[in-house]
């Protein structure tokens, strides 16, 4: 199985620790760099424009710029735009859900809290975009 690196934009430190922890018990081989707001994640993208990541994970409610924001500013640039997006989200606001799939999102998931659901989802993320989908390479 290839070696995936993936951007998790999240301000919360429970979440963080949470999403490392279930990507390390499903045994995903992956480096999880993370950003804790909206211009954290961007700057982190521009700084490694040579290396980006090959999957970014972004919670909508984020401080500085919105998770909104942070997807604009990614599907608008020549560059990250291929990145795929999963929104990572406790919101289930269907206003949210149009917005974030009107601003390109690659995919929508509701956060779970129970470490066993988020291990769920996580092997779900693995399967599907790691394991079955074909990623974009890394430079054009």
């Amino acid at each position: 199985m290839k070696h995936i690196h993936i951007l998790l934009v999240e301000d919360n430190p429970g979440d963080i620790r949470l999403t490392q922890e279930a990507f390390h018990e499903a045994g995903v081989p992956a480096t999880l760099d993370v950003a804790m707001d909206g211009q954290e994640a961007v700057a982190f993208l521009e700084k490694n424009v040579r290396s980006l990541p090959d999957l970014i994970l972004l919670d909508l409610n984020l401080p500085k710029w919105s998770g909104k924001e942070v997807l604009h500013r990614i599907k608008n640039h020549p560059e990250f735009k291929r990145i795929p997006v999963l929104i990572l989200t406790t919101s289930k606001s269907e206003q949210d859900v149009l917005e974030s799939y009107q601003l390109n999102a690659n995919s929508y998931l509701l956060k779970p809290m129970d470490f066993d659901d988020f291990l769920e989802i996580v092997d779900r993320i693995n399967s599907f975009w790691l394991q079955t989908a074909i990623l974009p390479p890394q430079h054009n």
